[in-house]
C-alpha cells in the first residue's frame, strides 16, 4: 500500500468525514465507532487517544451513526489512510465482518472493542458482560425478591446483549422456576436506543394493567426509557430498574430513587487499554505475545479468542460516593434535585 502524507491523509480524512489528531510519522490507530448516542462513547473517545497519544500515535477515527454499511465503508477508508491498527465499536459484527476481514488479510491488527466480534485474529476488550448481567440482576432482586418482571434487553445485533441477559438468568433462574418471581415482559432494544426501550416498556405496562414489580434494563439508556414510561403511570421509584455504564443522568436518577443500580464500567480504564495495546500490535507485536490477556471461548460460536475482561462495580444510592471521588462525574451533577436527606452523599 502506498504512504500518504500527512498532510494529504488530513485532507483525505476530512473529505471523508474521518477526524485526525496526533503528529506526521506516528502509528495511525484508526478507531470505528458505531455511533456517539452513548454519553460515554465520549470519554471513551478521550482516554484512547490520550493513551495513542502517549505512545506516539496518531488517532484517526469515523462515526458509523448507528449504520452498519456506513461502517464497512468507515473501515475499509481508515484501512486507506493508513491505519496500522483499528478498533472497532462494533454496530453489527456479523455485517461488518468482511471489513474486518480484509484488515485482518492486510496484516492489520483489529481489537473488538466492548462489544465482541467472534474471530479467532481479533483482540477483545470489554468488561465482564455476564457478571454486568449478575450484578443486574442481584440488585434488583435484593430489592424486590418476588412479583412480575418486565427485561428490556439490549439489541439483537449486539452479542452484549445476550451476554448481558445471560448473567441475569444465572441469578434469576431459580426464583423464575420456582414462581417467585414472574417474567411478564422481554424484549430487545433495537439500537440500545431509550425511545425503543420506553416504547417497549410502555406495552408491557398496558399489557399487564401495570402490573409491574421490577425491571431488568440492560444499559443506562434503556433504563431511562423504562423509567420514563413508569413515571408517566406514576410509578418511577416504587419498581427497581436496573442499568450500566454510569452516564450522568443515570447515576442522578440512582440517588433520586428512579433506578436502583447503574453498572459502573470505568470507559477510561477501558479506552487506555484499547490505546495501549492498539499502539503495542501496530508496532508489531503479535496477538499471543501481550501480557495481562487471557483466552476466551464464551461467545456463540465458542470461538477461543485472546482476551481482557475488566471488573464491573455496581453503583447504588449506598455507594455513590465511589464514582463522585473517582472524578467520574460531579457531586451537583447527581445530587441535582435531590431532596434532604434522602440520599447520604447528597446531605
Amino acid at each position: 500500500m502506498a504512504r500518504m502524507s500527512f498532510a494529504a491523509l488530513i485532507g483525505a480524512a476530512v473529505l471523508a468525514g474521518i477526524a485526525v489528531s496526533s503528529s506526521a510519522g506516528a502509528q495511525v490507530i484508526g478507531v470505528s465507532w458505531s455511533n456517539f448516542q452513548e454519553e460515554r462513547w465520549k470519554t471513551d473517545e478521550a482516554a484512547i487517544k490520550a493513551a495513542v497519544a502517549a505512545g506516539g500515535g496518531t488517532y484517526v477515527s469515523a462515526d458509523a451513526q448507528s449504520n452498519a454499511a456506513k461502517q464497512i465503508t468507515d473501515i475499509e477508508a481508515l484501512i486507506a489512510r493508513g491505519a496500522k491498527a483499528l478498533i472497532v465499536l462494533a454496530q453489527d459484527a456479523n455485517a461488518i465482518r468482511p471489513a474486518i476481514e480484509k484488515a485482518l488479510n492486510e496484516g492489520i491488527p483489529v481489537i473488538g472493542y466492548d462489544r465482541l466480534i467472534e474471530m479467532k485474529d481479533v483482540l477483545y476488550i470489554t468488561f465482564d458482560n455476564k457478571e454486568v448481567g449478575r450484578i443486574q440482576a442481584r440488585e434488583v432482586f435484593k430489592v424486590k425478591p418476588d412479583g412480575n418482571y418486565v427485561f428490556i434487553k439490549g439489541s439483537s445485533a449486539d452479542p452484549n446483549a445476550d451476554f448481558l441477559f445471560s448473567g441475569q438468568m444465572e441469578v434469576l433462574g431459580d426464583a423464575l422456576k420456582g414462581g417467585k418471581i414472574k417474567n411478564v415482559g422481554e424484549a430487545y432494544t433495537d439500537g440500545w436506543l431509550p425511545a425503543n426501550a420506553q416504547r417497549n416498556m410502555e406495552q408491557f405496562l398496558t399489557a399487564n394493567r401495570n402490573k409491574v414489580d421490577a425491571v431488568v434494563a440492560s444499559n443506562d439508556g434503556t433504563a431511562g426509557g423504562a423509567v420514563a414510561a413508569l413515571a408517566a403511570q406514576g410509578m418511577a421509584g416504587s419498581v427497581p430498574v436496573s442499568g450500566q455504564d454510569g452516564d450522568h443522568a443515570a447515576l442522578n436518577r440512582v440517588a433520586l430513587g428512579t433506578q436502583t443500580v447503574s453498572v459502573w464500567k470505568d470507559s477510561r480504564l477501558l479506552g487506555r487499554t484499547a490505546g495501549e495495546q492498539a499502539i503495542t500490535l501496530a508496532k508489531g507485536t503479535k496477538l499471543g505475545a501481550l501480557k495481562d490477556t487471557k483466552t476466551w471461548a464464551d461467545g456463540p460460536r465458542k470461538v477461543a479468542m485472546t482476551s481482557i475482561l475488566l471488573t464491573p462495580v455496581p453503583i447504588t444510592k449506598d455507594n455513590l460516593d465511589v464514582i463522585i471521588q473517582a472524578g467520574w462525574v460531579p457531586k451537583d451533577v447527581v445530587c441535582r434535585g435531590v431532596k434532604a436527606g434522602t440520599t447520604k452523599v447528597c446531605n
